[in-house]
């Protein structure tokens, strides 16, 4: 169908829409129609911004009609286009309506799915953005008990964190995800979620704070004995030394190979700042401790 023709489409239904001295209620059941009919030919065309506001309108249409479904997935279809165009703004405002509209619908994985949509589509453009997107995504799973079908988001927006070099944040999303595997009982992931956690810290430099999550998650007995909970006393036992062989050694340990790739990154780079330092603190504070026990 030529562009003029669709355009007639769109101006048709505009119409039946409106109110007027001969139409005194909208038909938007017509109106809807010829909508997705306008968009699916502008999208062919290729006539992105003209597909985008019908597919817009066709949304509107469908939940005029009581239809949340199909108004969601006109409005994903709009936030592909605005994809497409570059109007990222519009993106995460798409994805995030269609997500509301699966909401509508009872619907708690849609609604997820669309707005983990929108994060992969940001992460490069905006990522902050996408970052929020993802967080929204892993709490309506959540919200609705289903914490393991979140695994996937908490991995993305830990890669994100890490990409913006924001590791405190990372490691904070790691344990979030470490707590979501414990109340669905995936063991591994939990143990793997507080490993990858002490990892960034230590990546970060920030060994006092590596030292207190691994006394946190030394509370859950499973991590205690697992071999992620081995690794980490292993590795803060290095730093505390200042063994940067041992460093290097637990950070290519089988234990690390299976973490996901972008902690097996950091992990293979450790230790990442001075680790003398360290071991003086800790020798100041074992020679403190020695005084203090001296009664003679």
């Amino acid at each position: 169908m030529a562009g003029s023709d669709l355009e007639k489409l769109i101006i048709k239904a505009d119409k039946l829409t409106k109110l007027s001295l001969t139409r005194w209620s909208a038909d938007w059941k017509s109106a809807t129609q010829l909508y997705e009919q306008a968009a699916n030919g502008f999208r062919l065309a290729k006539q992105y911004e003209k597909a985008k506001t019908a597919f817009e309108k066709a949304s509107k249409g469908q939940e005029m009609l009581s239809s949340p479904w199909d108004a969601a997935k006109h409005m994903e279809s709009a936030a592909a286009l605005a994809k497409e165009l570059g109007n990222f703004s519009e993106v995460a405002d798409f994805y995030r309506r269609a997500s509301e509209l699966y909401t509508v619908c009872g619907r708690p994985q849609p609604a997820s799915d669309a707005l983990a949509k929108g994060a992969r589509a940001l992460e490069d453009a905006v990522p902050d953005e996408a970052i929020q997107l993802y967080t929204d995504a892993c709490s309506i799973l959540e919200e609705d008990g289903k914490e393991q079908m979140a695994f996937d988001l908490y991995r993305a927006a830990t890669c994100v964190y890490i990409k913006l070099e924001k590791y405190t944040d990372a490691a904070t999303f790691l344990l979030r995800w470490g707590l979501a595997a414990d109340k669905c009982n995936a063991t591994n992931s939990q143990c793997k979620a507080y490993l990858s956690s002490i990892i960034v810290y230590l990546y970060a430099h920030d060994f006092k704070q590596a030292e207190k999550c691994y006394n946190d998650c030394s509370q859950i007995d499973v991590f205690l004995g697992s071999d992620q909970g081995r690794c980490a006393s292993k590795l803060l036992s290095a730093y505390s030394e200042g063994d940067i062989e041992e460093i290097k050694r637990l950070g290519q340990s089988s234990t690390v190979s299976n973490l996901d790739h972008v902690i097996i990154r950091l992990a293979r780079k450790l230790p990442t700042g001075e680790v003398s330092a360290l071991k003086s603190d800790a020798m100041g504070e074992q020679e403190e401790a020695l005084d203090e026990n001296d009664l003679t």
